[in-house]
Formats: C-alpha cells, sequence, structure tokens
C-alpha cells in the first residue's frame, strides 16, 4: 500500500489525508494562541502610557481582552478551525454549531464584564475622591453587569441558533412585571443599592451618623450596608433605608470646627475681658493642626459673662481634636489664673441687697400685706 492510498483510507467517513491536516490544524492553533496571548501579557505588563489617554486606553483594554481570553475559547477556536477539514453527519455538526456558539457568546460575556471592571478601575484611578468610595459600589456594579450581560449573551446565542426570541422576550417581560410585583422590596434595595453606587454619597471606612444609629462602613452590598458601630456591634441597614434617611458622612471631613464658651465672672474688670481674646488666640495658635477663627465676649449670661470660641482642626480626626481641646482647657486654666480672671460659678447664687431678713410667712403661707 502506498502513501497516496494510505491517506486515501476512510476513517468516519473521512479519509485519513483529511483527519491529519484537521489535526495540524488543531495542534498548530492551540500552540500558537497561547503563545500570542502570553506574549501580548508580558507586553501589557511593560506597557508604559503615551501619546493621547484616549488611544492608550484603547490599545491596553484590547491587549487585556485578549489577555482574559480562557483557555477553553482557545480549545474551541482550535477545534473548529480543525473541523473544516472534516464532514459530520448534521446530527454531530449541529451539536458541534451549538457548543462552539455557546462558547463563543461565554467567552464574549466574559470580555464584556472584564471591560466593565476595567472602565471601573480606570474611574477610580482618575478620581479625585477617596479610593474606597469604588472600592465599596464595584461589587454592586458588577453584579447589575453580570445580570444584564449574560441576559443579554444567553439571547443572543439563542437566536444565532434559530429559537424564535420575540415569543421569550414578551414572556419575560409579562414574567418579569409578575416577578417585580412580587419582590419589590428586594428590588427597592437593590436600585437603592445602585443609586448608592452611581452617586457615592459614602463609602467603605467612612463614619456615618443616621437618625438613631451610627458607625463605619464596612460592607456595601446588593441589598443591604453593615455598619460597625462605636460599641462593637454590627448595624445592618438596607439601602433603601439608607436613602429615605439624612446621614451625616463623618468620613468626609476636610477639618473639623470647634466651639466652646467660657463663662467668666462678672465682678471681672473690663480691661481683664478686653484681654481674654488676645490670650485665647494665642493659646489656640500655638497649638499644633489648629487655626484660630474668633473669640468674642458675645452675651450677658445669667450667671456669667459668655466669651463664645471657634477654632478648625485642620485634620478631621476626633482624637485629635480631643487632645487639642484638652490641652487648650489646660492652657486656659493657667493662663486665666495668671490674669486673676475667675469662671463663673456653674449655679448662680442668690444675692441679697440689704441687711433686713425677709419678712416671715402668716401660718397661711402667704406674705403679710404691707
Amino acid at each position: 500500500m502506498t502513501w497516496t492510498d494510505l491517506l486515501q483510507t476512510k476513517f468516519l467517513d473521512n479519509d485519513l489525508g483529511a483527519w491529519l491536516r484537521a489535526l495540524v490544524t488543531f495542534v498548530v492553533v492551540l500552540t500558537i494562541l497561547p503563545l500570542v496571548t502570553g506574549f501580548i501579557s508580558a507586553r501589557r505588563r511593560r506597557l508604559k502610557p503615551h501619546g493621547p489617554p484616549r488611544v492608550f486606553l484603547a490599545i491596553d483594554l484590547a491587549t487585556l481582552l485578549i489577555e482574559r481570553t480562557s483557555r477553553l475559547f482557545i480549545w474551541g477556536v482550535a477545534l473548529w478551525l480543525g473541523s473544516r477539514h472534516l464532514t459530520f453527519p448534521p446530527r454531530v455538526e449541529r451539536w458541534l454549531t451549538v457548543a462552539l456558539v455557546l462558547l463563543f457568546w461565554m467567552q464574549a460575556a466574559l470580555w464584556a464584564l472584564a471591560a466593565v471592571r476595567y472602565a471601573i478601575d480606570v474611574r477610580r484611578r482618575s478620581g479625585t475622591g477617596p479610593a474606597t468610595l469604588l472600592q465599596g459600589s464595584m461589587e454592586v456594579i458588577l453584579f447589575a453587569a453580570g445580570i444584564i450581560v449574560w441576559t443579554v449573551a444567553a439571547l443572543l446565542a439563542l437566536d444565532n441558533l434559530g429559537v424564535q426570541i420575540r415569543p421569550l422576550l414578551a414572556g419575560l417581560g409579562i414574567g418579569g412585571i409578575a416577578l417585580a410585583l412580587a419582590v419589590q422590596t428586594v428590588l427597592s434595595d437593590l436600585l437603592a443599592s445602585l443609586s448608592i453606587a452611581l452617586d457615592k454619597p459614602f463609602g467603605l471606612g467612612d463614619y456615618l451618623a443616621l437618625a438613631d444609629c451610627e458607625g463605619t462602613v464596612e460592607h456595601i452590598g446588593v441589598k443591604s450596608t453593615r455598619l460597625r458601630s462605636i460599641d462593637g456591634e454590627q448595624i445592618v441597614l438596607s439601602n433603601s433605608d439608607i436613602l429615605k434617611s439624612r446621614l451625616r458622612n463623618y468620613g468626609r471631613m476636610r477639618e473639623r470646627r470647634a466651639l466652646f464658651r467660657l463663662g467668666v465672672d462678672y465682678g471681672t474688670e473690663v480691661a481683664q475681658l478686653a484681654a481674654i481674646p488676645r490670650a485665647v488666640r494665642e493659646i489656640i495658635e500655638a497649638t499644633p493642626d489648629t487655626r484660630f477663627e474668633r473669640c468674642h465676649l458675645l452675651t450677658f449670661g445669667d450667671g456669667a459673662l459668655q466669651f463664645e470660641v471657634v477654632y478648625y482642626l485642620t485634620r478631621p480626626d476626633y482624637n485629635l481634636y480631643v487632645d487639642a481641646q484638652q490641652r487648650i482647657n489646660l492652657r486656659i486654666l493657667e493662663r486665666f489664673r495668671a490674669m486673676q480672671v475667675s469662671f463663673a460659678a456653674a449655679l448662680p447664687t442668690t444675692v441679697q441687697l440689704t441687711g433686713e431678713p425677709p419678712a416671715p410667712a402668716d401660718a397661711g403661707g402667704q406674705q403679710p400685706l404691707l
């Protein structure tokens, strides 16, 4: 038997030469594609920004998608190219087509999710706010994007396989309305989480104060947000409740404003009163990380002359604030004693203007009429 006769030998409705060409094609593709993806991945790690930013981002995204190509998809491409040299029965050809179509749209969905994650990373790197903002909302965005991407990929795959998707879309629309009515609370929390992810009112690590609770943000989920209170317990809040509440985000403070009052005795001399704002200013300006705003004799209180003092901490840390306030209080006590300025008593005392004792009450508890 000659070599030509051997190549023309039939095996599963294909001659041996066709099987050999299919095998060579499969091996070559399965060897070259991983080498190409590995080379591009190595080049991407050494890629430096140059030229217009949009061009660089487009090149970087394209190389990222090539790098994220799965091994299973490469095997499918190699199998499909190799199968072009062969002839299969209609049933086998149909199953092979179904597998390749599903594999392609699965890879397309993975590429789309990688592109979404890349866009989030670019936004996080180029943003001016804290890095924890998008970090906390990434899970929510990827969850919503995953639902949309996989749904669209599944519908397109069915359409490529010859399935009529219009009746399916109509059925999904009616079923979606019924499902939305049944799980409207869950959908409300889901939409609220998307609103938090897009609007970014807070991020991981921010200290929030709501109507009846406060704590540090530990987790931003699809349905709920978890806070760690100052006492140590975890507080779980639904996202929709958070959006309905007025919250204070202390994590976004650029600086902290401090206000306190000093009650000085009414017997203090006017010259001493005039020296108090200057003395308080010197004390605050000598305290690190502070900026003096004002100190004024503001009101005549019931039992004291009220001085109002305002200053700013250039760093919003609460421990820094209490340390600075303690240092300022001690210096004020020391300076007031040196200036012989007395603080007013906590409770006003009754002052008797004449030396005559008050008239006694009669037996019925009434004062005698004069």
